[in-house]
């Protein structure tokens, strides 16, 4: 299966982050599985890729070409993509892939969440969805998702879309048993 990891791409993230990123890209390497990602080469982002690469998994990576520069992009990917903007790539992660693996990020891997998950709201893709809550990182994002729930901004029904968890087995049970 084609796997779209989002995450951050600072290399100035808790480690913590980092180790469990690359652990899920290892298991998911191992379980056959390919990497779609945006193509960075630090954060939780690279470390995924490393682990796929270190599991001997299939990469393929998609960013624009202002970010071809030196230590930016993950040297190590199968396949590389240069779309034309930040918008096609996101297309191009969505439409290449059949799941969704969301690690700890900053503001553009919650607008890729956020898209994704609203996506799925729609009925517009059916695929597991997960939120990779390493360190409880996204403890707060689940209460304003609930919050909005309760204040009916949207059905409570959006919180079954996804998976919640820290647990990368679990994380990868899920994705291959979704359907």
């Amino acid at each position: 299966m084609n796997v779209c990891i989002y995450g951050a791409a600072s290399p100035a993230i808790d480690e913590i982050y980092m180790r469990e990123a690359e652990k899920l890209g290892y298991m998911l390497a191992l379980r056959g599985h390919s990497l779609i990602f945006g193509g960075g080469n630090e954060g939780s982002m690279g470390a995924a890729a490393r682990g796929f690469t270190r599991g001997g998994g299939r990469i393929t990576g998609i960013a624009p070409r202002f970010f071809d520069k030196p230590g930016v992009l993950y040297e190590k990917c199968t396949d590389f993509i240069y779309p034309d903007d930040m918008r096609q790539r996101k297309t191009m992660l969505e439409e290449m892939s059949e799941a969704t693996i969301v690690t700890p990020g900053g503001i553009g891997t919650y607008e890729e969440f956020m898209e994704i998950l609203t996506l799925k709201s729609l009925g517009r893709i059916d695929r597991p969805i997960v939120l990779f809550n390493i360190n409880g990182y996204y403890d707060p994002m689940v209460k304003l998702l609930t919050h909005t729930a309760d204040n009916s901004f949207m059905p409570h029904e959006n919180m079954d879309l996804l998976l919640v968890t820290d647990d990368a087995e679990r994380v990868v049970d899920y994705i291959e048993n979704y359907y």
